[in-house]
């Protein structure tokens, strides 16, 4: 792929184009909305596959290993699926992080997507929408290094440049498999969580408003966040972050109509947990957030009666 066409592919896309998304759906409320959100634009964004994300850490008690966290999403995937009567092939993907950074973490996912890729180009790519730690496209990268030619990684992790640290779920999971997709040369769109995405959050009230009783899929969205936040905040005034719905959202991104971003040389993080240098590679860094635009093209799409 020449540079010109790495850069061009960092623009968000125009007509229809084939989505793989990679998430670890058990681990938080705000995959399930990006699910949702990615089916219910089906008239620009057709979902091919879920692959189902591993994930594990001590600040989350959902999971009692990558592998746990990894089938647990799986599950959670064909459960948002049924509320929202629609069928996509779900795989599961990889049941630990990567070792280092030369080896792959074999799994259904990592196969298919090395596999999968080649059938694209990097004038008509393949949009692959990471929402979890970046296991699963680190290890199809390792298998078949030539996918890097035919896709495009869209990615939340990690956090704003001007924050003090990458302590961020995603990212300090598998440091390793970022590092691996920031030094493949792949195309990059790096949407940072604090700083930035933070920014998108929303309030008990407005999910009682907006989305309960309007169909299962959006009762299920809302219950599901309420008693997630009620869990640690009941009695006070609380907002969650539906982060990884930008994730999608940034596919749907012409005239910058949800966010803002420029391109920079792509931060790598060290194992210290900061970004401490930048890889020779152009990414586009999503530097801000239209809250209530694309708040409102979430209800409208997801919120039907």
């Amino acid at each position: 792929m020449t540079n010109e066409q790495r850069i061009k592919n960092l623009t968000p896309p125009r007509g229809v184009v084939d989505v793989i998304l990679d998430t670890d759906a058990y681990n938080e409320v705000d995959d399930q909305f990006a699910i949702a959100y990615l089916l219910r634009n089906k008239q620009k964004l057709n979902t091919l596959k879920i692959y189902a994300a591993p994930f594990f850490h001590t600040i989350n008690k959902k999971s009692a290993s990558p592998k746990d966290g990894m089938e647990k999403s799986y599950d959670e995937v064909l459960k948002v699926l049924s509320l929202a009567d629609e069928e996509v092939p779900v795989l599961k993907g990889s049941d630990a992080f990567l070792p280092d950074e030369s080896t792959p973490v074999l799994s259904d996912a990592a196969y298919d997507l090395a596999t999968v890729a080649m059938n694209y180009s990097a004038e008509n790519p393949l949009y692959v929408v990471a929402i979890g730690a970046i296991t699963n496209i680190a290890s199809a990268i390792l298998i078949n290094p030539d996918i890097t030619e035919n896709i495009v990684v869209v990615w939340l992790g990690g956090h704003a440049l001007h924050y003090h640290h990458t302590k961020e779920f995603n990212m300090m999971q598998d440091v390793a498999a970022a590092r691996v997709v920031m030094l493949s040369g792949v195309p990059l769109v790096m949407l940072p969580c604090e700083g930035v995405v933070s920014s998108f959050t929303i309030s008990k009230p407005e999910f009682e408003y907006w989305f309960i009783g309007k169909n299962p899929l959006a009762t299920y969205l809302a219950e599901n966040s309420i008693k997630e936040a009620d869990g640690y905040a009941f009695g006070t005034p609380w907002t969650r972050v539906i982060w990884d719905v930008t994730a999608v959202a940034w596919l749907l991104n012409e005239d910058n109509r949800f966010m803002l971003s420029r391109k920079i040389e792509t931060p790598l993080p060290s194992y210290s947990n900061i970004y401490e240098e930048k890889c020779e590679h152009v990414c586009e860094y999503v530097y801000s957030i239209r809250r209530n635009t694309l708040m409102k093209d979430l209800i409208d799409k997801i919120c039907i009666t």
